[in-house]
């Protein structure tokens, strides 16, 4: 009991503090509401992967826990992908409103995302089928990631930012702010 106390404490710091880390990438590198709405995202996926460990009553364990915190960073590279789309199209189509932008990166994007998320889940799946019962949970935990992280990526982060109500005006705004700055 005392073991998984502070598999328990550690584990949410290490959770706490790369949700953190990853808000004030995000915020930094764009704005506050991709912060919000990858972060969002992102615990939507550490959400399911504890619900399917829950519902099936699977042992999490430090290599789960490393799963999850490699599907966070996974799931924040697939957003930043979109989001740079998003900033870049919205500088290069002007007459495109925010929907037809967000729609844009999607669609650009999406060939990357199937290509990449296919070539890692096919790893995954190796470790998964032949790697034993070491890592067995931990694959497990690697692919439940991966393919809720294409959807979270792709059909929450995008339009909880277009929920937000992003626009090219404040990109706008920022970029003049830099050359005049």
């Amino acid at each position: 009991p005392s073991v998984g106390a502070e598999l328990y404490e550690n584990g949410a710091w290490a959770l706490a503090v790369t949700v953190l880390g990853i808000m004030a990438y995000l915020a930094m590198r764009f704005e506050w509401k991709f912060a919000v709405a990858g972060i969002i995202a992102n615990l939507h996926d550490v959400v399911i992967i504890l619900g399917f460990f829950a519902f099936f009553q699977w042992e999490f364990s430090l290599a789960v826990l490393a799963a999850v915190l490699a599907v966070l960073g996974y799931s924040v590279n697939e957003s930043v992908v979109i989001f740079d789309r998003i900033r870049e199209a919205f500088r290069r189509f002007r007459k495109m409103n925010t929907h037809e932008v967000i729609d844009h990166a999607i669609t650009s994007t999406i060939s990357r995302t199937i290509i990449t998320h296919g070539s890692t889940q096919l790893m995954v799946l190796s470790m998964l089928i032949f790697g034993g019962e070491t890592l067995h949970y931990f694959a497990m935990a690697l692919t439940i990631g991966i393919c809720f992280g294409i959807y979270s990526s792709v059909l929450v982060a995008s339009p909880l930012v277009m929920w937000l109500g992003v626009s090219r005006e404040q990109f706008m705004a920022k970029q003049k702010k830099v050359i005049e700055g």
